[in-house]
């Protein structure tokens, strides 16, 4: 992946949480006049959006350090990987890093206290990230890795819910 590629899909996930927010907010009034207005319904997401919160940044934190550590040789640009890492939380699943970010859209929803972000947007947003991974990142990583990537594809699931895959993406990882 180049830093072009990189800044690109930083620009859609930005695009889709303002614009998830704004049209939730946009739609609430309408969809879902009591639930917006609700106070019980704000205090109940804000806390469960911000402990989902805290597993996004602690899993992107925890997989990129890994990432920088493991998948990195030689003077490469920030955020670039050269070696296929296989191991660690990549032994458990092909996209851990993508995994916590999948349910940044979730969060940022529960936090804002949008019923439409939270029920029908950010589910949306979600699926349209991992059509994403399909579509852009695994022929990106077939490109760059061959025949090692495919047979890891084959041995290894995108995402897994194992709780010992979800305890190695909470493990707390030394700076790369």
């Amino acid at each position: 992946m180049n830093s072009a590629s990189v800044r690109f899909r930083l620009i859609i996930w930005v695009g889709m949480l303002v614009g998830g927010m704004a049209l939730g907010f946009a739609l609430d009034p309408r969809w879902f006049p009591g639930l917006w207005r609700s106070l019980t319904f704000h205090l109940l997401t804000l806390p469960l959006g911000v402990v989902l919160l805290w597993f996004v940044l602690t899993v992107s934190r925890n997989t990129g350090r890994f990432l920088a550590r493991l998948g990195r040789e030689g003077d490469i640009p920030r955020m670039e990987t050269n070696k296929l890492v296989t191991e660690g939380m990549y032994g458990c699943m092909r996209h851990p890093m993508h995994f916590g970010l999948l349910f940044f859209p979730l969060s940022v929803a529960l936090i804002v206290g949008s019923p439409t972000f939270i029920f029908l947007i950010a589910p949306l947003e979600m699926l349209f990230m991992v059509g994403m991974i399909k579509a852009f990142e695994e022929p990106e990583a077939i490109r760059k890795f061959g025949e090692a990537y495919r047979e890891y594809m084959r041995r290894v699931p995108m995402f897994s819910l194992r709780p010992q895959c979800l305890k190695k993406l909470l493990e707390p990882q030394p700076k790369g």
